[in-house]
């Protein structure tokens, strides 16, 4: 009877702590998209790359490299006029997928779809980007 009572005590206790744990990722994968959007802004590539995962440098082995494909792939990414987070989603231990609303440069809407991986040291990094126009309409 008492290891029953214990379980039922230790369950709960258990999936609040998950929570908060998951919470503590979620905070920590959005600090490094907003760190990123924010060095973009500031023009700022050598901070813009150091949040890139090593599966994206590895496609973009140089800061040059990767601003290009930012600049000429991801123009709403490379310079919001202002951005939001959106839904998120653990898609298990340390990976995190996070939407972010943003305005483009043009005044128009878009949905981009960060992944973000948490690294050996912790630390979470992007692992990718996918970017689309957004059927919101805009008042």
């Amino acid at each position: 009877m008492r290891r029953a009572f214990f379980a039922f005590a230790v369950i709960p206790f258990l999936l609040i702590s998950s929570a908060f744990a998951g919470d503590a990722e979620i905070k920590a994968g959005q600090a490094v998209i907003d760190g990123q959007l924010k060095a973009l802004l500031a023009d700022d590539g050598a901070k813009a790359y150091s949040f890139a995962a090593p599966n994206v440098k590895q496609v973009f082995p140089t800061v040059d490299a990767f601003m290009n494909m930012v600049t000429n792939g991801y123009p709403p990414v490379r310079k919001p006029q202002s951005y939001a987070f959106g839904k998120v989603e653990q898609t298990g231990p340390g990976s995190i997928i996070q939407q972010v609303l943003i305005v483009g440069p043009d005044g128009k809407d878009y949905e981009a779809v960060y992944t973000l991986q948490q690294q050996p040291d912790g630390t979470f990094q992007i692992t990718g980007c996918s970017l689309r126009a957004s059927n919101s309409l805009s008042t």
